[in-house]
């Protein structure tokens, strides 16, 4: 369920990150810096949002599609390494600039950002729901 607060969480902070200037400001910490591929503003160019945890200072997520990816080395590109585990991701397939969007373009992205959210969660609590089903039947067969 943690998981689950942490990306309905992360969903309504990360409305926000339309903006390239806002999501680049997320990477202060950003380990990776010079003679890298995944620099802060390379990161923020591929829609991600700095999120380091205690354990991972690398973590970044997608404000758009969610999709945390850690591990980052530095000659990984950002927007190859997110369209290859995101192919689809709106923001990414997106040809305009933020600043070159219209209210259309933001109306239907903002569509778009919604039906992956829900679609994610309700995946996430499936599983959970899967997930307390299997504890319950092992649960009945050892009584």
């Amino acid at each position: 369920m943690d998981n689950i607060k942490l990306m309905i969480s992360r969903f309504h902070a990360f409305d926000q990150m339309y903006s390239y200037e806002k999501r680049l400001q997320t990477f202060s910490d950003w380990p990776f810096r010079e003679d890298c591929l995944c620099t802060p503003e390379q990161m923020a160019k591929a829609g991600f949002v700095h999120c380091p945890s205690e354990n991972e200072p690398d973590v970044a997520c997608c404000f758009f599609c969610l999709r945390e990816l850690e591990g980052w080395e530095p000659q990984d590109d950002p927007r190859a390494e997110h369209i290859k585990r995101t192919p689809n991701c709106p923001f990414l397939l997106m040809q305009k600039d933020h600043s070159e969007m219209t209210l259309a373009d933001y109306l239907h992205l903002s569509k778009e950002r919604l039906s992956l959210f829900i679609t994610k969660l309700s995946h996430m609590r499936m599983a959970h729901f899967r997930d307390s089903v299997d504890t319950a039947k092992k649960n009945i067969q050892k009584m």
